[in-house]
């Protein structure tokens, strides 16, 4: 392998003369032996066409069309080697046209020999494996960590940490950070300001605890020139290229110099969403960013949440958005039939096909397709499902000759992927190709500062329909809403207030409109365990403890609603924000009877 690494034909594209020398020189001293510089567009292009080349760096400004133009450039003649993209100004608008045009990585001026190395060594490695192995799951993975670390780090100071806080990396801000302060020596992150150093500290030692994300806070400290900053700070676990846990990433923002109106702006509406709580605007930036890049989203989140309003939004947002949105609810149709509303199909194809039909895809040519609980399609739709996203292409029913259309794909699930994966009910495969971006639903019961705007929301809607006079929500009310877990999340909140104004007929809506269940739940400290028996021959026993409110499976959650209902179906769809028809169907699928 190391020696297929040296003989690997290297063109270097810079329209700065002194730069493609040192970087020839670099790579020479290396060992590397075919290395060939051009100066502008049309010489790279000329080349391309005349040898087969297995890396291109390029920087992104050129003399005439730029860096981004040359890397389209290469797709369209065929030509699938990795590029690496060096620019001297970052920004979100050429990171995604580099990651839409599959380029390797994105790398930032000034780069040292060092940098070099590493990446030419990294893209070819990955060319070979690529060549070698296939391992088409590697390449989107790094694409969707790249695209994520490139919304988050842009213009921000960015500090990485190994496992024992020692910092490994900085980019250019954190290191003018670091260098304001005036200590000598390597930096560490005891070299920040007093108030600085002690939340990065302290934010970076919970990462490595947890291996989870510390979401954006604000910290404010005293600059040795007597003026308050302003810092948002941000820390996220850092994982290597097969998923294991390498250390922290903190992501800081100095935020005194924005315009005031931009740091106080918080939305409170976003594309058919109500909220304004801090982890929906979260959600709202994610879903601006990704909505704008051309590349396969998938949405999770519990039942209730909003995964329909996601997909919408992030349609709303792209470039199709004067184009169809088509939409498919996958659990609701047998395997035969989500395959021809899929594919569409030819008359006589099968039993009751009396005319040609298109299917969902052709519909959608142009704009997107919403694939609704992903995870309960069987085995044949999967592996249908990943060879057109590898294609393009797909045939219908009874057809012989294929069909390419351009349609994104959005999928949603309330289900843990990765656990169906690792039980062998999900193809790995079409995982990664279908999560090059996770967009997560937060649960109601992670934002109940958001429940009085959304109740109101919902008054507002159901008065005017209702042709009521309710003008306001008790506060009894609304702390009984707030101490509710809401297993049903927004969906559940929806029905429970069009309850509340069907029963209400004075002024205000108050405590004694709501359900019993949220008037009255069980306490949870005295709660004894539900156990639910399996069909025959049983396989196991589900044991539900309500002392845990934060319920991560969907067994749980039906059960409970169940155990709230007494049994009765109708009553526990309603508790769950579903049809009762859903409801029946998913206790047919874990299997649970009363």
């Amino acid at each position: 392998m190391e020696k297929d690494l040296y003989s690997a034909r290297i063109l270097i594209v810079d329209d700065e003369e002194s730069i493609r020398q040192t970087f020839e020189i670099f790579l020479s001293s290396e060992g590397y032996r075919h290395v060939k510089t051009v100066e502008t567009f049309d010489e790279a292009v000329r080349e391309l066409k005349s040898t087969s080349y297995d890396l291109i760096i390029s920087d992104i400004v050129l003399i005439g069309p730029c860096g981004t133009d040359l890397l389209r450039k290469t797709r369209e003649l065929g030509v699938m080697c990795p590029v690496v993209m060096i620019t001297g100004f970052p920004n979100l608008e050429s990171a995604a046209e580099s990651v839409r045009h599959r380029a390797f990585d994105y790398i930032s001026k000034p780069v040292n020999k060092e940098t070099l190395l590493r990446f030419t060594r990294q893209a070819l490695i990955h060319w070979y494996l690529e060549n070698k192995a296939g391992r088409l799951q590697r390449e989107n993975e790094k694409y969707r960590r790249h695209l994520e670390a490139i919304f988050q780090s842009v213009s921000d100071a960015i500090i990485t940490v190994d496992s024992s806080m020692r910092i490994v990396q900085l980019n250019e801000t954190a290191e003018q950070w670091f260098q304001e302060t005036g200590t000598g020596g390597p930096p560490t992150l005891k070299n920040l300001p007093t108030e600085l150093s002690f939340a990065c500290i302290r934010d970076a030692r919970k990462v490595l605890k947890d291996g989870k994300e510390v979401r954006k806070h604000l910290i404010e400290y005293h600059s040795s020139d007597d003026r308050t900053k302003l810092i948002s700070l941000n820390a996220s676990p850092l994982r290597g290229e097969d998923n294991e846990f390498q250390g922290a990433v903190i992501v800081a923002r100095d935020l005194s110099n924005d315009e005031p109106d931009k740091v106080r702006e918080v939305r409170d509406r976003f594309h058919g969403y109500v909220g304004a709580s801090s982890v929906m605007q979260e959600v709202y930036k994610m879903i601006e960013n990704i909505g704008k890049v051309d590349t396969a989203v998938l949405i999770t989140g519990e039942s209730g949440t909003g995964k329909e309003l996601a997909a919408e939004a992030l349609h709303a947002e792209s470039s199709r958005r004067d184009k169809p949105l088509i939409k498919i609810d996958c659990v609701s149709a047998t395997e035969t039939l989500l395959e021809s509303e899929l594919f569409g199909h030819s008359k006589g194809s099968f039993t009751g096909a009396d005319r040609d039909r298109p299917g969902r895809l052709l519909q959608a040519d142009g704009g997107t397709l919403f694939l609704d609980e992903i995870g309960d399609i069987s085995p044949r739709t999967q592996l249908l499902l990943l060879r057109f996203l590898q294609e393009k292409t797909f045939t219908p029913v009874g057809q012989d000759t294929p069909i390419q259309v351009d349609v994104r794909i959005i999928a949603a699930t309330n289900v843990d992927f990765q656990e169906m994966v690792a039980q062998g009910k999900f193809r790995e495969d079409l995982y990664y190709r279908l999560k090059v971006i996770e967009v997560r639903l937060p649960p109601l019961r992670e934002r109940i500062d958001g429940i009085p705007l959304l109740a109101t929301h919902f008054l507002t809607l159901f008065r005017k329909q209702l042709g009521k006079k309710i003008a306001t929500i008790s506060d009894q009310a609304l702390e009984c809403m707030a101490r509710y877990s809401w297993p049903g999340n927004v969906r559940e909140l929806r029905h429970v207030m069009e309850r509340a104004c069907v029963l209400c007929s004075g002024p205000v809506l108050l405590l004694k409109h709501l359900p019993e269940e949220l008037q009255n739940p069980i306490p949870q400290e005295t709660e004894a365990p539900v156990t639910v028996q399996q069909a025959d021959p049983p396989r196991h026993s589900i044991t539900l403890f309500s002392t845990n409110p934060h319920y991560q499976r969907e067994d749980e959650k039906i059960i409970d609603a169940l155990r709230q209902a007494n049994g009765n179906k109708v009553k526990a769809a309603k508790i769950l924000g579903v049809a009762r028809s859903t409801l029946y169907r998913q206790m047919q699928r874990y299997q649970i009877e009363e």
